[in-house]
């Protein structure tokens, strides 16, 4: 075999290895691009939450898993469009959700008594907000959004676009620049106070398995039975797993009283801790109760 001859079988052989690498890490290595917030795009990633549209009682999690822990998913991608925010400073927080060609999602249908829900934690489970943003006909959601204090923060998506059936959830980090002092996740407690409110918990989570949860809310020793309705319902429950902060958004059953209690039935995947965040309106003001429960 000639020089000429050796060099050319030299470069077949050559691009055939890189076709075998370049193959081999297309079908094992899911990361895309990244959003203005440094989250990766994973393609074809299937982790989403689910649920049936005017339902209650029901988890929203797929076959797959809880929702909440990709930045895209089921075709839709949370994109980011303004700057992180400043500790403490009140400011314009936008996005966009965009389907797989890249093109902002612009129809959406109501779920819960809105077209998108935006969860707002940080990382340790504490500062917890829920917020619903104003979408412009181009597709921008806007918001403002404090957050008071650095440290890397989780914002969920939680919306169904027209044309489905489940919702989707979607997830990304957020970080705020500053000294970050995370806290420890509090123990699991059979109450909770918030504003002069206590809310008690029954009921025991079981990894796998649908558990029953009443929370019973009382002021001043008294049950409050006039509870006012909140995103058509008597009680917005929204449960995070310590640590990954998978999402399972929860609602009660179905009832024609207005407390003092609220029962849920939920299902949680995994064994250990959950922070759950309970939403409630009375007198015209909603607040959230927050406890930990765990799993066993």
């Amino acid at each position: 075999m000639n020089s000429a001859t050796r060099l050319g079988a030299f470069v077949l052989a050559l691009g055939a290895v890189f076709a075998g690498a370049y193959g081999a890490g297309t079908l094992t290595s899911p990361v895309g691009a990244s959003d203005p917030a440094g989250n990766a795009m994973a393609r074809g990633d299937t982790t989403t939450g689910h649920e049936t549209p005017g339902g209650h009682g029901t988890n929203e999690t797929s076959a797959s898993g809880p929702g909440g822990l990709a930045v895209s998913a089921d075709g839709y991608t949370l994109r980011q469009l303004s700057a992180n925010p400043r500790s403490g400073t009140a400011g314009e927080f936008a996005f966009e959700i965009v389907d797989a060609h890249a093109t902002p999602v612009t129809r959406f249908q109501t779920s819960h008594d809105k077209q998108l829900h935006l969860i707002v934690v940080r990382r340790d489970l504490t500062g917890y907000q829920h917020l619903h943003p104003q979408m412009s006909p181009d597709g921008t959601w806007r918001t403002e959004l404090t957050l008071a204090e650095a440290g890397d923060w989780r914002v969920f998506a939680d919306f169904l676009p027209e044309g489905r059936d489940r919702q989707v959830i979607l997830g990304l980090d957020v970080a705020v620049a500053g000294t970050y002092l995370p806290e420890t996740v509090k123990p699991p407690a059979a109450t909770a106070n918030v504003d002069g409110y206590t809310v008690a918990v029954d009921g025991h989570l079981v990894a796998g398995r649908t558990a029953r949860l009443t929370l019973t809310v009382s002021r001043s020793g008294a049950p409050v039975t006039d509870l006012q309705p909140y995103l058509g319902a008597y009680g917005h429950l929204v449960a995070l797993r310590a640590g990954d902060l998978a999402y399972l958004h929860v609602h009660p059953q179905q009832t024609t009283a207005a407390g003092p209690a609220i029962a849920f039935d939920v299902e949680v995947p995994t064994a250990g801790a959950y922070r759950l965040f309970l939403d409630f309106q009375h007198n015209g003001v909603v607040r959230t109760a927050q406890f930990t429960a765990s799993a066993t």
